[in-house]
């Protein structure tokens, strides 16, 4: 994080802009909403302006900047156009340890003004450190047309029952609940019909009550292969609500961090014959927590239902009438087929497509290999690093072509994805001859001969 993101109480304090054209100007509006007390320095000052200054209670200085005017200034904008001018504030500022912002320069600032989404008292800063403004101000625009202009008049009506609703509510996770409860609920949709005596009278009412929803719940979320975008929307808003987080190893760091911040997680994950916890406890920990009122949620890389033990973990919660949901993900063999130009069905090349276990026993005797030997399918194998030369040493044994186009897919849908393609007999060789780590994807059938022509998202791979 290159910035620290602060909020700057300026209600009757001094600030001072330098420069007094358009840019000034759209730096002294953002100032009168904070209730700055503005001064402007310029050889000229736009009218608009002046009228800014002196409605703050400001004062209007036609001429040239010097330091004196930075005396009991609580924060300094430098806009002028004139190199010399900006550097020379910016180096007075930091010996005096005074905020200051020089506009379009980053490196003279020691604060920076963000693109501003106002629904006060909720103000959200979207900055990009100032190397992609455009960037922030697009998303900026994407925000405000995502959150109600009424949140404000929600927050507002919040303020005043704060103290009340701790008193009502000593315990720290009944009350996060229902603050959450309100939020999501009748008292926020009065407030967004309009309604803010309705909504008023119902928050005294649930105060009154103690009416909060005490239950434990399971969230069993899929994550998807990796790439954090393919996230559904409901996983997103399950993963904010959920107090503790029991994540796997697949879960990538990026989708983890879009987790709430305040939530308890508890890694569980699993590598190959080293299972850090158990699955029988895993399940066993998805109830306790549960029946401590906990809304839980169970984070598994790709789909909950495809190789991800999730079917064991709901047939203990339902034993123990745990509610639960479940939130599909997009399982590896989508993800990854679709991010290496691989389609698993194609009406020229493969008419079925098999989800296959790459962990087999030791005598290979857990799969009936012969069913796979038909050419107009597409074989995936899910874990199948490890067993790569079994797996296809099998399949060639009962059968199956040796020059079967065979990929195998590492890291899928991350930036550092990686396809090694070649045949059924050629790639356990040519992947032993590459620094190859988990996770991977096996994919097998005619339809990896399209990769060539239809990888647009990798090309160099």
């Amino acid at each position: 994080m290159d910035y620290l993101p602060l909020f700057f109480d300026l209600r009757g304090k001094h600030c001072l802009i330098v420069g007094g054209g358009a840019i000034a100007t759209r730096k002294a509006r953002l100032l009168n909403k904070a209730q700055a007390c503005i001064h402007v320095v310029a050889p000229k000052i736009e009218q608009e302006l002046s009228a800014l200054v002196l409605a703050s209670g400001g004062q209007l200085i036609d001429g040239e900047y010097h330091s004196e005017l930075l005396q009991d200034k609580a924060l300094v904008i430098s806009a002028t156009d004139i190199a010399e001018v900006n550097e020379r504030v910016a180096r007075e500022c930091h010996a005096l340890k005074l905020p200051v912002n020089v506009v379009d320069c980053p490196s003279l600032c020691s604060v920076i003004m963000p693109a501003i989404i106002d629904r006060s008292p909720l103000i959200i800063g979207v900055t990009s450190g100032g190397q992609a403004p455009v960037l922030a101000r697009k998303i900026r625009t994407q925000l405000e047309s995502s959150i109600p202009a009424a949140y404000g008049a929600l927050a507002k009506l919040f303020s005043p029952f704060r103290k009340k609703i701790k008193k009502a509510f000593p315990d720290d996770d009944v009350r996060r609940r229902f603050w959450e409860n309100t939020i999501d609920g009748s008292v926020a949709e009065k407030v967004f019909a309009g309604d803010l005596a309705g909504a008023e009278q119902e928050l005294r009412e649930k105060i009154d009550q103690q009416d909060v929803l005490r239950g434990g719940e399971v969230y069993l979320v899929g994550a998807g292969p990796g790439d954090p975008d393919l996230l559904t929307f409901k996983a997103l808003r399950l993963m904010q609500k959920a107090e503790v987080v029991l994540y796997d190893r697949l879960v990538s760091e990026p989708i983890l961090d879009m987790v709430r911040r305040d939530a308890e997680r508890v890694y569980v994950g699993k590598k190959r014959d080293n299972h850090a916890v158990p699955q029988q406890e895993i399940n066993q920990m998805l109830v306790d927590y549960a029946l401590q009122g906990k809304r839980v949620l169970r984070l598994k890389g790709g789909d909950p239902f495809i190789f991800g033990r999730g079917g064991e973990e709901i047939d203990l919660l339902a034993a123990n009438k745990v509610p639960f949901q479940v939130v599909p993900g997009i399982t590896a063999a989508s993800g990854c087929a679709a991010y290496s130009g691989i389609p698993l069905t194609h009406r020229d090349y493969s008419q079925s497509v098999r989800f296959i276990t790459g962990h087999l026993k030791e005598d290979g005797d857990d799969h009936a290999w012969g069913e796979f030997v038909n050419p107009n399918q597409t074989l995936v194998f899910y874990m199948g690093l490890a067993g790569l030369s079994r797996i296809c040493q099998k399949l060639i044994e009962h059968g199956k072509d040796p020059q079967t186009p065979a990929a195998l897919i590492e890291k899928g849908t991350l930036p550092e994805q990686r396809i090694h393609k070649s045949t059924l007999t050629g790639l356990p060789e040519y992947v032993k001859q590459r620094k190859v780590s988990a996770p991977t994807l096996l994919i097998i059938g005619d339809v990896v001969s399209l990769h060539d022509t239809l990888n647009w998202y990798h090309p160099q791979a």
